[in-house]
């Protein structure tokens, strides 16, 4: 078998070429697959001549014993592992992992039918046993890489979860602290605009808590609705006046038509325009103007933060909604603002965008459909 591999050595590796091109989604390179099957035929080969010369311990050093039972990898085994993490990395599935080697297994199996090539039963099982190895190997390795990534990417999505928590629960605890700040300065009672301020403040993260106990229950809840623009950027106005006064902004909001309405998720969306208003009032220029706007356009109703921060530097606005993103020297924060208030605003069907006015400002624009007021 060895001399007959290594004579037909390109025709082998042809035809597990030709088998990988009719199945979907191979386009890697034979340097991607350099671990692959030429390699391992190579190692086979490497195999056969210890056997051949009574050098079991040279064989099982290229190849490894029997049933894989090994406590180091052999050199079959370190490419099989490489060459199942590159398959991994290219988008491929445990199945076509082993199809590899099944296609060369077929390859050689056919070549010596055609060609009248009798092989001894030794090295069948050498054959079987080096493509028993190197499978197991090789998936044992994709398996492995493939539960890491979802591991990764499950952490990543708990602790992203975790820090919109977060967040809110702080944005809500330091609009509660000035609207108290505020009562205690102007020595005024709660029941005028403060004191609403504060009541939903309190009331926001009443209802984060119980949002996150229901999720962990049963899933998070429907909580969509319909419900008119002119008074959602009324509340939003009242919460932001107050960060607006703290950071030495004027704060302009033009009347909005009463007869525009949105669906979704009030309490979320709010949120994601307190965020963008309060990203404003950091950025923007000391005693320049922050404005917040919302108007109809077509089928759909825009909701837009324009602020004086004096334009975005260059490649920033591609970066801004990134989880854990910072753009400026405060690390006081998490970075995750903007990329809570773009998945809010996308759950109920909109867009979130950002536009640089070089030399001016930037403006933040929510984009959802429009509905009738219920």
């Amino acid at each position: 078998m060895r001399n007959f591999l290594i004579n037909n050595r390109e025709e082998l590796v042809s035809r597990c070429k030709s088998k990988v091109a009719l199945r979907p989604r191979r386009a890697a390179t034979e340097h991607q697959l350099a671990n692959g099957i030429p390699l391992f035929l190579e190692q086979l080969i490497r195999t056969l001549a210890a056997e051949e010369d009574n050098k079991p311990a040279d064989s099982i050093r290229i190849s490894g014993p029997s049933g894989g039972d090994s406590l180091a990898l052999s050199e079959m085994g370190v490419s099989a592992t490489a060459h199942g993490k590159e398959l991994l990395k290219l988008g491929y599935t445990v199945d076509q992992v082993v199809h590899d080697y099944g296609d060369l297994c077929q390859a050689i199996t056919d070549l010596a039918f055609e060609r009248d090539a009798p092989f001894a039963v030794a090295e069948f099982r050498t054959l079987n046993r080096c493509l028993d190895n190197a499978i197991a190997d090789a998936v044992s390795e994709f398996s492995f890489q493939r539960d890491t990534q979802i591991a990764r990417q499950q952490s990543l999505d708990a602790t992203e979860h975790f820090g919109f928590l977060v967040h809110e629960l702080r944005n809500s605890l330091g609009t509660a602290t000035l609207a108290i700040h505020a009562l205690e300065l102007g020595n005024m009672t709660v029941r005028g605009a403060t004191g609403a301020v504060l009541k939903r403040s309190l009331s926001a993260m009443g209802a984060l808590i119980s949002r996150a106990l229901a999720e962990v229950r049963s899933g998070a809840p429907d909580q969509r609705q319909t419900f008119s623009v002119a008074l959602f950027i009324k509340d939003a106005e009242t919460a932001a006046q107050l960060v607006a006064g703290a950071a030495g902004c004027v704060f302009e909001v033009p009347p909005v038509d009463s007869l525009l309405a949105i669906r979704g998720d009030r309490e979320l969306l709010l949120a994601a325009l307190a965020n963008l208003l309060q990203n404003a009032f950091k950025f923007t220029h000391p005693h320049t103007d922050v404005a917040l706007k919302a108007y109809e356009l077509g089928e759909h109703v825009l909701i837009e933060v324009e602020d004086h921060c004096g334009g975005l530097p260059s490649g920033i606005a591609a970066k801004m909604f990134a989880p854990f993103n910072q753009h400026s020297h405060d690390r006081s924060g998490l970075g995750l603002g903007l990329s809570i208030a773009r998945q809010s605003v996308e759950a109920d069907f909109g867009t979130l965008t950002v536009r640089d006015v070089p030399g001016v400002g930037c403006v933040f624009t929510i984009c959802l459909p429009r509905h009738p007021l219920p």
